[in-house]
């Protein structure tokens, strides 16, 4: 055990998962939460991030300062660098070019993965963010003619909002035959007769050649070129959201990494090899859609901590799910829909989504309460 009087753990990431666990570890555990970011700057609804900016930061941009359960939890702003497993120690850079080195009896590594333009594990002020996201924000404003490379949720979901909420031309180009591969085939076609009908171009079997060979982490304005046949296609902003994912783990062991860099976690979400290490949401390897985050692994890691604490064996096991699920298109004036694993959908309105689910079950049940501004 470390020095301190209850056992120590450090949660490298403070994004919904790191959250979710730093809060809940907090009530019995010496708990130092980690993060690149002064607040929660949640990946998820980039359509609403970009067409509606001061909806998306009520619910996904929030200073940390004000989760209420955060209130007596320390946390550093800063990056992980080094993880020594002899001595339990975490090497952590600060945002102020400062270092420290900090001691753990169990670590937890949700650390997220890096995709496109949105999200990325650099060491950001608060400033810097609110100007990253104006000037994105700026960028769709200028375009007239917007092309999204793209079939997953994320493609998807800008698409659909920009076509809805602007009077811009959207196309929206993926290499396959459908969209959403990763989701049920009921969601699959409901969505495609969604964004048709809602304006989006769809360009199936478009294979898109990635500058440089590396999915851009920018928005780009050069025209597109197919390694499928077609003709290159111009638009005075393009937006990749390829799915392609660099995770966070650079300053990790290879040992304990696949060939891709993801952490080998095993069904409890420890990482391979170890007994006071776990690894969850999308840095994990836990499954072949890496879906810890949205099923419930915060509640594994929580559980097989305490177990582990007091001396017993870690019983909880992660269930991943054949197929993705949960909303897609976001918040909209319609209301929200969410999506099960099975394909079944059903639809929030959009004043109930609001009460309910983002200031009832996320901001007071999940997330235990937030100040307001």
């Amino acid at each position: 055990m470390s020095s301190h009087t209850k056992p120590r753990v450090i949660v490298l990431g403070l994004g919904d998962t790191g959250i979710l666990i730093t809060t809940r570890l907090s009530r019995n555990f010496d708990v130092l939460g980690v993060s690149t970011k002064p607040a929660l700057l949640s990946g998820q609804e980039l359509g609403t991030r970009l067409t509606n900016p001061a909806q998306w930061r009520a619910s996904y941009f929030i200073a940390l300062s004000r989760f209420k359960k955060l209130a007596k939890v320390p946390t550093i702003h800063g990056r992980a660098i080094e993880v020594d497993r002899s001595s339990r120690t975490v090497t952590i850079e600060h945002v102020d070019a400062t270092s420290s080195i900090e001691s753990y009896d169990f670590l937890v590594i949700a650390t997220g993965a890096s995709n496109g333009f949105w999200r990325h594990d650099r060491s950001q002020t608060q400033a810097e963010i609110d100007q990253e996201l104006d000037d994105h924000a700026r960028m769709i404003e200028a375009a007239s003619t917007i092309a999204i490379v793209g079939g997953g949720a994320t493609g998807v979901s800008v698409a659909d909002n920009l076509a809805l909420s602007t009077n811009k031309t959207i196309h929206l180009f993926y290499g396959k035959e459908t969209l959403l591969s990763d989701y049920h085939p009921k969601v699959r076609a409901w969505v495609s007769r969604v964004l048709a009908r809602d304006g989006v171009h769809l360009h199936p079997h478009h294979r898109v050649e990635l500058p440089n060979g590396m999915t851009p982490t920018a928005l780009t304005t050069e025209p597109l070129r197919f390694s499928s046949g077609q003709e290159p296609f111009r638009a005075d902003l393009v937006l990749w959201a390829t799915g392609i994912t660099r995770p966070h783990s650079g300053f990790l062991p290879r040992d304990i990494l696949d060939d891709h860099g993801f952490v080998i976690v095993d069904e409890h979400l420890l990482v391979s090899g170890q007994r006071n290490i776990f690894a969850v949401g999308d840095v994990a390897a836990s499954d072949p859609l890496r879906s810890s985050a949205r099923n419930w692994g915060w509640k594994v890691v929580i559980a097989n901590i305490n177990a582990l604490s007091q001396g017993k064996p870690s019983h909880k096991r992660f269930k991943a799910t054949p197929y993705r699920w949960g909303s897609i298109l976001g918040l909209q004036d319609r209301g929200l829909t969410v999506f099960q694993p099975n394909g079944r959908r059903f639809r929030f309105p959009a004043s109930l989504a609001t009460v309910l689910l983002f200031r009832g079950f996320t901001e007071r049940y999940l997330y235990g309460g937030i100040k307001k501004q």
